[in-house]
């Protein structure tokens, strides 16, 4: 929509007249460590996506998490979210993760953080404010009170959220019918000669919904047999791709 009305952002395309006007859109997610744990491929690269995109297209993505590690917080991550704050954490490594510098260790606790803007090379130490539940009660009541009918996007609400991916709802996890991770994990379970939902959910870091729809993939295409269920793994059929494999992406 904004390459058809020349706009190169949100800004410029709320300026042009006779068009509606569309809204920022805030993104939050809580404690990104849950969403890492049952599935990080997802997660890394849908995030990435929002974030390269989001600087255009009013998008503001909030992520917070209390545990800052290498395999929470990604590099890839990183190099696409230029703000960062950093309360209190239990070591130096921790500090890094965050801010790339030693210091959020030294921190001392209640409000007391380090700020990392996006314009600068070293963090700010500033003093956030303590909000008691009942003024966070009163301000969302404010905020309601200031506009009492609520408008949805009819577009949003009337999708069809489809299959999820990775225990994400709303993200389609497939193409032409097969999973987009189906060649990986067929690789790997040939490469193996194991075939598993557990395994695939280790091996690909996705969730068990998504790793048993790609094991129901390939007992379809005749790549594995079924369960026999005595805990006994299922047995390799055939060991070469075939044409069921879906076709590499063109870069």
């Amino acid at each position: 929509q904004f390459a058809a009305v020349h706009a190169r952002n949100l800004d410029s395309y709320n300026l042009i007249p006779g068009i509606e006007k569309k809204p920022y859109i805030v993104f939050m997610i809580d404690e990104l460590a849950d969403l890492m744990m049952f599935a990080g491929n997802d997660v890394e690269s849908l995030i990435t996506r929002i974030a390269q995109l989001a600087r255009a297209t009013g998008i503001h993505l909030v992520l917070a998490t209390q545990r800052p590690s290498v395999d929470v917080i990604t590099g890839l991550m990183k190099a696409n979210i230029p703000a960062r704050l950093a309360f209190n954490v239990s070591s130096m490594i921790d500090s890094r993760v965050i801010i790339d510098m030693p210091g959020a260790e030294k921190l001392l606790g209640k409000g007391d953080m380090l700020f990392l803007p996006p314009d600068q090379a070293k963090p700010r130490r500033i003093q956030g404010p303590f909000i008691t539940e009942r003024e966070v009660t009163e301000l969302t009541k404010f905020i309601r009170a200031q506009s009492p009918e609520v408008h949805y996007t009819e577009e949003i609400m009337e999708t069809d959220p489809g299959i999820t991916m990775g225990g994400i709802p709303g993200v389609s996890g497939s193409t032409n019918g097969k999973d987009v991770l189906f060649n990986q994990a067929l690789e790997i379970v040939i490469q193996s000669g194991k075939a598993s939902t557990s395994f695939l959910q280790r091996k690909l870091k996705i969730g068990y919904s998504r790793a048993a729809a790609i094991i129901d993939e390939m007992e379809a295409a005749g790549y594995i047999g079924a369960a026999t269920g005595s805990g006994k793994p299922r047995e390799i059929l055939k060991r070469t791709p075939s044409s069921d494999v879906l076709p590499e992406e063109p870069m």
